[in-house]
């Protein structure tokens, strides 16, 4: 009869790892019931002549935003802007400009409203392209639950910090290359319209330079022959 060691009691080590999975599971539950953050946007339409168009778009509750507008293509290549915040004050508000980028943060909850103006204009429709970029806080709150939750474990060698850091540092260059990649695009668009307008406007010119060049050369050949003409009557 030596005495009896005390021994946990089966399952015991299985607890904590089964209550970690149960906050994982609680954690995306939650995650999953919030609206999921916007996605980046980018569009292009045509401004008629005489004519306003507005945009609402939603933003995330204490994130960023951050808008930017091309004119790339119309007469001009200007339009009026305006950007105004959910609870009606009026951010920006800009006159004749081709291009503009501006940023928003903190964001309000609701929708934001951005205006384009071409009622300046009576005859040139403009093609205009802008871009949404947004960087909501949600992520890096998740982020951060995965962090707090793993670390007291120390079940990696590598920091979860570390891991986030570089994801986000990955990410932030990723959307970078693509805006920057998008921005090209829609400069390449501007070029292109100008050499368009450019072309046709050296061809209408060039072919009334030419009808010119005819219709004078025709009236000089015509006022040479008239020189020599022998009108006097003939005698009989």
């Amino acid at each position: 009869g030596g005495r009896g060691e005390m021994r946990p009691p089966r399952g015991a080590g299985a607890l904590p790892l089964f209550l970690l999975l149960l906050l994982l599971a609680a954690s995306r539950a939650l995650r999953d019931a919030r609206p999921p953050p916007p996605q980046d946007a980018e569009f292009t339409f045509l401004l008629p002549a005489g004519r306003r168009e507005c945009f609402y778009q939603a933003a995330p509750p204490n994130g960023s935003l951050e808008l930017e507008y091309q004119i790339i293509g119309g007469a001009g290549l200007d339009v009026d802007f305006s950007l105004q915040s959910p609870s009606g004050v009026l951010l920006v508000d800009e006159y004749r400009r081709s291009d503009g980028l501006h940023t928003i943060e903190p964001t309000e909850t609701g929708d934001y409203k951005f205006c384009f103006d071409n009622s300046f204009s009576t005859i040139s429709e403009k093609l205009v392209f802008f871009e949404l970029i947004f960087d909501s806080p949600q992520e890096d709150e998740d982020l951060n639950g995965w962090a707090e939750m793993a670390e007291p474990e120390e079940m990696l060698d590598m920091k979860i910090e570390d891991i986030k850091e570089s994801i986000e540092m990955v990410k932030s260059r990723l959307e970078r290359s693509i805006q920057m990649q998008t921005l090209l695009k829609a400069f390449e668009a501007r070029d292109r319209n100008l050499q368009e307008s450019n072309l046709s406007r050296v061809n209408f010119w060039s072919a009334v330079n030419l009808s010119v060049l005819l219709v004078v050369s025709f009236l000089q050949v015509y006022m040479l022959k008239s020189l020599f003409d022998d009108r006097r009557p003939a005698w009989m």
